[in-house]
């Protein structure tokens, strides 16, 4: 558990590096092209940076909200309340706010920026479905997500997204610009123009598709760890390997679901079969109960 908690963390942080110099080479490129040096970048990441801070301050009420997740009573669900009190003080967390989607589909979520203002979503189905050594190993995984600050992990991935896709857009709108312009006096430097041109247009074109593959990575990355780090709360990954076997398996679709929250779920409430590992947030379940079960 260790070993592959350490290996997730270190794998998670070389993709940050690898984001940040993505970003530092796009904002380069825009302040060559432009001629704006660094303000082009600044005012980018500033844009980027407020466009975020609402979604990352109200993205647990919001989410409660679209999914239309309601506050668990403990009269009603005892084992589910109990379960996670207990794990809380084993992780040594605060217990996080628990509610409850009224969908058959079994599935899960955490949301908060930080543990004091942890929320852990289950649906009914998962209830119903899962017994209880399965359904801790869910609990122990969402709150594996809050320990380890995932949702701001991800709010940082989405800056910074968003400030190479607002940069690499504006340097294809400079070109219509240039072009309404028409011809300048840069006989001498042509060669140079016209190469700078031809990167930034590449860059612009190409950057903003492997920023959002890397913030895909992260996420999948995430999921690995919170697998393992959920494993060590409950100190038996069998249970959460069986409740991923339950949970995939299951064909419905989440009603509440959308592609907005999708990446908030433990197994991705849309998921197919035919679809690409690059473009999904989730890694392979099979992969994930490999891993949980070589522990």
């Amino acid at each position: 558990m260790y070993r592959a908690i350490a290996k997730n963390k270190r794998n998670t942080w070389v993709l940050l590096f690898i984001f940040i110099l993505l970003f530092a080479a796009v904002g380069l490129v825009f302040g060559e092209y432009t001629g704006s040096g660094m303000w082009g970048l600044g005012i980018a990441s500033l844009v980027a940076l407020l466009l975020c801070f609402g979604s990352y301050y109200y993205s647990d009420s919001i989410v409660l909200k679209a999914t239309g997740a309601r506050p668990a009573q403990k009269e009603e669900y005892p084992h589910l309340v109990h379960s996670i009190e207990g794990l809380s003080i084993g992780a040594g967390l605060p217990a996080p706010r628990l509610y409850i989607i009224d969908d058959p589909t079994p599935n899960a979520f955490a949301t908060g920026r930080n543990p004091e203002k942890g929320v852990v979503a289950v649906t009914t189905g998962l209830i119903e479905r899962l017994n209880r050594t399965e359904i801790e190993g869910v609990l122990a995984h969402e709150m594996a997500h809050i320990k380890n600050y995932d949702t701001r992990l991800a709010t940082l991935a989405t800056v910074m997204v968003g400030a190479v896709v607002l940069l690499s857009e504006w340097i294809r709108r400079s070109f219509f610009f240039r072009s309404m312009r028409g011809r300048t006096s840069s006989r001498g430097r042509g060669g140079h123009q016209a190469l700078i041109m031809i990167v930034a247009l590449v860059i612009s074109i190409l950057a903003p598709i492997f920023a959002q593959l890397l913030r895909l990575a992260i996420s999948r990355r995430r999921e690995f760890l919170a697998d393992a780090d959920g494993a060590l709360i409950t100190r038996y990954p069998e249970g959460l390997a069986s409740a991923l076997e339950k949970i995939s398996a299951e064909p419905q679709k989440l009603k509440n679901a959308s592609t907005a929250t999708a990446p908030l779920f433990i197994i991705n409430p849309f998921r197919t079969g035919g679809s690409s590992k690059l473009f999904s947030t989730h890694p392979p379940t099979g992969e994930r109960i490999k891993a949980l079960r070589e522990m």
